[in-house]
């Protein structure tokens, strides 16, 4: 009940303070660009507290617990991609003055159709932003108000913070929200830190644990008995519970259960020799099992003796592994372990050994089998995405001026260091205090749940409630970036400039909280369908499609001449598109609606494409721009001048004023 309290507060402070700043937005200008007159303070809170959603607050800390030293990247990259903004970007932006990025397109290179394709990439990158954000709401409200109200849904969440921000959005526009944005910020910099330090001073630093995971390569004890909850085969691939191989396990089975298939965990590589025939046995029971079984009933009290076995590369290199079953239905089971092994111990189930987790090229980017291949292109999606956001870059048309949008940029590094501190430990803290969320797939809500650790339960009720209003603070402020970005795009490019030109300020406002509104909905059934894939990898996916399309299309069109209109759209249609049809293909195999079966090379690819989409997009770009050289606009020489001379000079002038 005290969760529900500080979200409720951080909920009807949202509210508020959304309507109050909404009497300040009276023209368009107040809607879509803030009027240009967000000082570098309350900017640079603005942009860090758009910046830092859901992903950043809980599923940076989820990865680290899941993967380890691989997930690292995750906060290196969101913060150092403002050092591109900050030396390639910022200031040319705001010199260029429009209302959104597909202005930049067209006036860049005076192609309206540019336009056209500009703002389909704005909705495909917002879309994809979205639904990690709806993911967030759905995991954060269901924790809290399952224990309070038996039957409560993922689904309900993801409605009460959608209208939330819809609401607000409709309201206000740009404007509206930043001061809400700003505020939120340094909601989510005090419950990220505060409560660590509490809790940390409770279960102990965080360093002592990761210590003992280089001194001892075995996995993380589990207490014996734990009960563990299993969700079906609608959220696959989390419907799977993949057994330690760091010693034996007893799985015992509380209640009825299908399983969908039994196999081998980690997938064996072609050429790899095994036995796993002797690896499970039903005890006290005739039940066969083996691991390759499929739509199994087992029935209710069931106790299989799973052993791990050890598998032969092709290389001679031994190895152990185990089997992981993938459950039909929702079921409960429960784990333990034979006194007479393991010293008694019970090992979490989805967890990686410690050997793996506190090493580079660890869990996350090696289990494809290119951990450097996955790596770097990890690093170039969220390094360059962040300079292809477009809900990010429009914030800088709400400064003064170029030289502001530079400081602010500086700023905005300052704040997202300091908070991007705090997420690691977080995730270290979570692995050692908190296993029984690998055996739920439930390393997402680590930030949540771990309060609820403390021996004192109102102290832990306090502090869980200042984390989960800090949460909600995160996937808000986000979702409210994200809204006015697409309802921009809708508004201005899409009714103002394609459908209506001729239409007036109070045409394009109100169409502006009509699209707000569609925005809200759609992003509410597209959060639906996330359930079960980590909230940080799906905007590391967002970040890559980012990186393919918007960025090449920034850098080079703000400082190389020689770029026409159809070469930066060949480019960022090609990349862009392939980057995305790559990523939802990896999604929908995850999911099971594909049975596609990939070489480990292609999944990893697939799975982070920016290595390969970023250098397509620029190479297509200077390719055919050089071929069509004689399209240069003919005024790139002012366009320049305008994008980089200082303001003093008098070169530049707003796009749109």
């Amino acid at each position: 009940m005290i969760e529900l309290l500080f979200v409720m507060l951080i909920t009807f402070g949202t509210i508020g303070l959304g309507i109050w700043a909404t009497k300040k937005s009276q023209s368009v200008a107040d809607f879509f660009v803030a009027g240009r007159s967000v000082n570098v303070f309350w900017n640079a809170s603005a942009i860090s507290g758009e910046y830092l959603s859901a992903a950043s607050f809980m599923g940076v800390a989820g990865l680290i617990m899941k993967n380890g030293y691989d997930a690292l990247w995750y906060p290196v990259g969101y913060a150092a991609g403002y050092l591109f903004l900050l030396l390639f970007i910022a200031g040319p932006l705001r010199r260029f003055g429009a209302y959104t990025i597909p202005d930049f397109a067209e006036g860049r290179f005076h192609s309206p159709a540019f336009r056209k394709i500009a703002v389909s990439f704005v909705l495909f990158i917002g879309f994809f932003y979205t639904m990690p954000q709806m993911k967030g709401a759905g995991t954060v409200v269901l924790g809290i108000f399952a224990p309070i109200f038996p039957g409560w849904q993922y689904w309900y969440g993801i409605a009460i913070v959608g209208s939330v921000i819809t609401f607000n959005v409709a309201l206000g526009g740009m404007k509206g929200i930043t001061i809400v944005q700003a505020m939120q910020y340094w909601v989510k910099v005090f419950a990220i830190s505060v409560p660590f330090f509490i809790v940390s001073a409770f279960l102990g630093s965080y360093t002592k644990p990761i210590s003992n995971a280089v001194a001892e390569p075995k996995g993380i004890p589990l207490i014996p008995g734990s009960v563990i909850s299993m969700k079906g085969k609608a959220v696959a691939p989390n419907n799977a519970l993949a057994l330690s191989s760091a010693g034996e396990t007893l799985v015992k089975f509380e209640e009825d259960s299908v399983l969908t298939a039994i196999s081998v965990n980690p997938k064996p590589k072609p050429g790899d020799v095994f036995d796993a025939s002797g690896s499970i046995n039903a005890v006290g029971t005739v039940l066969a099992v083996n691991e390759k079984s499929k739509n199994l009933s087992v029935p209710k009290d069931t106790l299989l003796d799973v052993k791990p076995f050890d598998v032969l590369s092709k290389d001679g290199k031994k190895s152990k592994a185990s089997l992981k079953f993938e459950f039909e239905k929702p079921a409960k089971i429960r784990i333990t372990a034979p006194l007479s092994q393991n010293e008694g111990k019970a090992y979490a189930p989805n967890a990686p050994g410690n050997e793996k987790w506190v090493s580079p090229y660890g869990p996350l980017t090696s289990k494809n089998g290119y951990p450097v291949l996955y790596t770097y292109s990890l690093i170039i999606a969220l390094v360059c995405g962040t300079a292809g956001l477009p809900h990010i870059l429009v914030r800088f048309y709400t400064n003064p001026d170029g030289k502001s949008a530079k400081r602010t940029t500086l700023w905005v590094m300052v704040m997202l260091g300091g908070f991007y501190v705090f997420t690691p430990m977080w995730g270290s803290l979570g692995r050692f205090a908190m296993p029984i969320l690998y055996a739920s797939n439930g390393t997402d809500s680590t930030i949540i749940k771990l309060p609820s650790m403390l021996s004192d339960p109102t102290l832990g009720h306090i502090l869980g409630g200042i984390t989960a209003a800090g949460a909600f603070a995160a996937f808000m402020s986000t979702f409210s970036g994200l809204l006015v970005s697409m309802s921009g795009a809708f508004a201005h490019d899409i009714y103002g400039k394609i459908i209506k030109p001729q239409s007036s300020a109070d045409d394009r406002k109100n169409a502006f909280k009509y699209a707000a509104v569609g925005v809200g909905v759609i992003s509410m059934l597209l959060g639906l369908l996330v359930e079960s894939f980590d909230i940080a990898t799906m905007v590391g996916w967002a970040f890559a499609i980012g990186a393919a399309s918007y960025f090449p299309l920034l850098l080079l069109g703000s400082w190389w001449r020689g770029l026409t209109a159809k070469g930066a759209a060949t480019g960022m249609l090609v990349g862009g598109l392939a980057s995305l049809v790559a990523i939802v293909t990896t999604m929908m195999i995850d999911k099971k609606y594909l049975s596609l079966e990939v070489s480990p090379l292609m999944r990893s690819l697939m799975e982070q494409p920016a290595i390969w989409g970023v250098p397509l997009s620029i190479t297509l770009m200077v390719v055919i721009s050089k071929m069509t050289a004689k399209a240069v606009p003919h005024d790139v020489d002012t366009m320049m001048l305008r994008l980089h001379a200082p303001e003093e000079l008098g070169h530049s002038k707003d796009y749109i004023s």
